[in-house]
C-alpha cells in the first residue's frame, strides 16, 4: 500500500518548488508522482503534421520524487507523515500527528 496515492494533496518539502501545494496527478512508479503546477519545465518541440502536432515552446509537468512531498492534513493545513493502522478489519492510512483517517470525511 502506498503512503501517497493519486488524488492526495500534498505539499513540497524539499526542492525547488519548496512550499507549493498541489494534487497528485499520477503514480509513475514506486518512487515518482507529477504533482500539478510543481515542477514544470518548459520544453521545445518540433512541429510534426503526421500526429497533428504544432511546434513551438509547451509546459510540461515532469515527476518529482515521493520523498520530496508530505500530505498535507486538512485540519492543520500542513505536511505530516502518514502510519497505517487495521481499521474495521481494512488497512487504512492514518496521520501520525492527530490519528486521523487519510480521506475520511470529518
Amino acid at each position: 500500500m502506498q503512503r501517497i496515492r493519486k488524488g492526495d494533496e500534498v505539499i513540497v518539502i524539499a526542492g525547488k518548488d519548496k512550499g507549493k501545494k498541489g494534487i497528485v496527478t499520477a503514480r509513475i512508479d514506486d518512487q515518482h508522482v507529477t504533482v500539478e503546477g510543481v515542477n514544470v519545465v518548459k520544453k521545445c518541440v518540433r512541429p510534426n503534421p503526421m500526429a497533428g502536432v504544432e511546434g513551438g515552446i509547451v509546459d510540461k509537468t515532469l515527476p518529482i520524487d515521493q520523498s520530496n512531498v508530505m500530505l498535507v492534513n486538512p485540519a492543520t493545513g500542513k505536511g505530516d507523515r502518514v502510519g497505517f493502522k487495521e481499521v474495521d478489519g481494512k488497512k487504512v492510512r492514518v496521520f501520525k500527528s492527530n490519528g486521523a483517517v487519510v480521506g475520511a470525511k470529518a
